[in-house]
């Protein structure tokens, strides 16, 4: 059993997203790393003051080869746990053959799935900006207390969006759309998967997770899905997140293929 685990976060948000889930499954004995994507490695509020200009460049593949890159580089195979776009980044990455298994968390809008009504929506202030494809592109606070983190408490709205949220590409919403990298849902070489869906989630709705889901299941590796109850798309991060972060853990261990131990490079 793989004792790594990589975590990849997904738009508008960086690694400090997984502070809580990192620290959970380092105290459970596993070796954790959580890399930002590219240009993202600072503290957000750091990013918000000044992102890189390459940041508005930045594409899906860029980012699931960044990965790829890390994750040929550890010495054994890990466990993969996205959220969001990252559990876009989880699905591409089990494509490639990587992993010992992935977990998919709130995925957002995946290549082959048609878009469902609140994931529609959500992308609405990025589709509306014709000039996004080539831009930075900054979440408001209205849009992260109505629709990102809508169950978060009202008071904490502000210092969890100045504590957690970054600038974005719009480039990588409109790779959703665009040229998508297209998945193999039949793939006789992908890990086992978990998607795990969220009942209030207005950025994915669970209805697309479970159509998500739908077509995953055609590859022969166990696939299996979790709608939670009452959880929005803020769940890795909203009260209650460790019965989520268990669940994704739990799952992995029980479900997970053999690792390869890989050869240290010269």
């Amino acid at each position: 059993m793989s004792k790594t685990i990589v975590l990849i976060h997904g738009a508008w948000l960086n690694s400090r997203s997984w502070e809580g889930f990192k620290a959970r499954y380092e105290a459970a004995g596993h070796t954790v790393i959580a890399p930002d994507w590219p240009y993202d490695d600072r503290s957000p509020e750091e990013l918000r003051q000044a992102p890189a200009p390459e940041l508005a460049r930045l594409s899906q593949r860029q980012i699931v080869d960044h990965y790829q890159r890390i994750i040929e580089a550890l010495p054994e195979e890990p466990i993969l746990i996205g959220h969001s776009l990252g559990g876009v980044i989880v699905q591409h990455l089990l494509d490639r053959g990587l992993g010992v298994a992935g977990v998919a968390i709130d995925p957002a809008p995946t290549p082959g799935v048609p878009l469902h009504p609140h994931a529609i929506r959500s992308a609405l202030p990025v589709f509306v900006d014709p000039l996004s494809w080539r831009k930075s592109k900054v979440m408001s606070r209205q849009f992260f207390q109505t629709r990102f983190a809508q169950t978060a408490p009202k008071d904490q709205a502000d210092a969890l969006y100045d504590r957690y949220i970054v600038p974005t590409p719009g480039r990588v919403y409109w790779n959703g759309v665009i040229g998508a990298m297209s998945i193999q849902w039949d793939n006789p070489n992908r890990a086992p998967l978990l998607l795990i869906g969220g009942e209030l989630d207005l950025i994915a709705d669970a209805s697309m997770t479970e159509a998500i889901y739908a077509k995953q299941k055609r590859a022969p590796a166990k696939t299996e899905l979790h709608i939670f109850p009452g959880r929005s798309h803020w769940t890795c991060i909203d009260e209650g997140w460790e019965s989520v972060a268990d669940a994704a853990l739990q799952w992995t261990i029980a479900n997970a293929r053999p690792a390869k131990t890989a050869a240290i490079a010269a």
